[in-house]
């Protein structure tokens, strides 16, 4: 498939074979990946037994995965260059498949955390390589329709990850959270090896000191954001030393691609674009939100409302559902309507959502849970799919596999530090809110007296009462971390008024790659 030159749009040139096949042989891998990010999580408890792990330990199951997946999604872009898109996906899937089934197979932990690393540093790749290929094989006009197909395997997947998760675990084994990916991977890699076109390769140095020093910054970052709640933050050496590789990391990454050497790791050019680079602050965001209220809302299900897991899932599922009717809407108003329009109106949606969640109560049902999450799910994709539009619209076709690599790679990041400041926010005002209530219960409180006469001065209602307390001053705690997301949303607002309209010519001219 050939591609028009970066001054130009960027569109196939002729109709591409197996249009269809190809969307959803990669879009089977896309979903498989990005449902390991979350799907793992919930059969952590179960792992821990069969593996004979402490608690402390058990947590690198996951943070072996994010940390390899994070160090390993820049290097997308030259591994696609340098042995061809459709090699790199291909092994990608394969690999990822075979990881999984080790993970599904191992008996001990360091073989678990050792598979789980080769499942990141496989999987890593896909999710920037599936948004690449659609846009390459798409024409401009059809982008946003794309987008809205890549947008809801991306952000449904977590959603429908921790239920999926509950009911394998439930039903099969927490080894079957591993092993649901062998059907689906071997879909995606027969579609892959039938219908995905050859792309030419191109000869690019690796930058090693680049790479290393990214790899450093970003692996520091995930494990101070991953290990900081166990370690109690900054009381801990353990995060100053991941602070301080961060810096350092990311210091002399900045300094050395900018030094005006002839293959950097990461194309400076790419920065020129202002639609690429407010998009990846603004997905920065949209990953903050998105999986911090997904982080925040089972635990208070479950917990506060004793909701079980399945019931949990199915309150959360419109949120899911929202999200896909946004997006298939979206898709067909993109190119038609003015794509800020559209996100400032998903960035609004969102906002109210979560100025809704903020009301929540102990003593209310399910149904402000469906509305909010069915009206966030409709902002998060209203925002998702055009945002990732405009982020490509004038950026030369040659750097897309680099970018979107980069696109992943800060939405995860987003992610990350998103549940880590919900986390520490949701245990600080805890104590605050539980310290505030306890403070009010005096002998001089009418309420108390009331409470005590009625159920007496036993221990049980002592705890009880302690139960209580500790409910409310939970649920104040969750409401605060609500509104502190209302106030992240609108922040994102005036990011909008740097967004221009595509149309004009790509950065960098270049020749645009060509698929055949």
């Amino acid at each position: 498939m050939a591609v028009a030159a970066a001054g130009g749009p960027a569109a196939p040139a002729v109709t591409v074979p197996n249009k269809g096949l190809i969307t959803v042989s990669i879009m089977l891998a896309t979903v498989m990946q990005v449902l390991d990010t979350t799907i793992a999580n919930v059969a952590l408890p179960n792992m821990q037994g069969s593996l004979g792990a402490a608690q402390d330990q058990i947590t690198w199951v996951l943070t072996s995965y994010i940390v390899a997946a994070a160090i390993m999604t820049p290097v997308t872009g030259w591994l696609s260059d340098r042995i061809g898109l459709r090699q790199l996906f291909i092994v990608s899937t394969a690999g990822f498949v075979v990881a999984s089934m080790a993970c599904g197979l191992a008996s001990s932990l360091p073989e678990m955390i050792a598979f789980r690393v080769l499942q990141g540093l496989f999987g890593a790749a896909l999710v920037p390589l599936s948004q690449t290929v659609l846009l390459d094989i798409n024409t401009r006009e059809e982008h946003g329709q794309a987008m809205a197909i890549w947008g809801a395997g991306i952000m449904v997947g977590p959603i429908i990850g921790p239920v999926l998760g509950s009911w394998l675990t439930e039903t099969f084994g927490w080894r079957y959270v591993f092993f649901v990916n062998l059907p689906v991977g071997i879909l995606a890699l027969a579609g892959l090896m039938a219908f995905l076109p050859e792309s030419p390769r191109r000869q690019r140095g690796f930058d090693v000191f680049g790479f290393a020093m990214l790899s450093i910054a970003v692996g520091a970052l995930q494990l101070m954001l991953d290990r900081g709640e166990q370690v109690d933050w900054f009381s801990s050496a353990e995060t100053w030393i991941y602070l301080g590789l961060l810096v350092s990391g990311a210091w002399a990454f900045l300094l050395h691609i900018t030094s005006g050497r002839e293959h950097p790791f990461m194309e400076p050019a790419m920065f020129r674009d202002p639609n690429f680079v407010t998009a990846l602050v603004m997905i920065f965001m949209v990953g903050m939100i998105l999986l911090a209220g997904l982080a925040l809302l089972p635990p208070m299900l479950q917990n506060l409302y004793g909701y079980p897991v399945i019931t949990t899932g199915m309150v959360l599922a419109p949120r899911g559902v929202g999200t896909m009717i946004s997006m298939i809407v979206v898709g067909r108003l993109v190119g038609r309507v003015d794509a800020r329009i559209l996100i400032f109106a998903g960035l609004s949606l969102t906002a109210l959502s979560l100025w809704q969640m903020a009301a929540f109560s102990p003593q209310m049902d399910w149904r402000p849970l469906v509305v909010s999450g069915v009206v966030q799910g409709l902002g998060l994709g209203l925002v998702f799919v055009p945002l990732s539009t405009l982020a490509f619209a004038t950026l030369a076709p040659r750097f897309r596999a680099e970018a979107a690599s980069l696109f992943s790679l800060v939405r995860n990041i987003g992610s990350s530090v998103g549940i880590s400041i919900v986390s520490v926010e949701l245990s600080h005002n805890l104590v605050a809110a539980r310290t505030d209530l306890v403070s009010g219960l005096t002998a001089q409180n009418p309420n108390l007296d009331a409470y005590f006469a009625a159920a007496g001065h036993s221990e049980p209602a002592i705890a009880q009462l302690d139960a209580m307390v500790q409910a409310q001053a939970a649920m104040v705690a969750y409401v605060d971390d609500f509104m502190l997301m209302f106030w992240l949303t609108l922040a994102s607002v005036p990011l909008i008024f740097l967004l221009r309209k595509p149309g004009g010519p790509a950065v960098a001219g270049a020749p645009a790659p060509a698929m055949e």
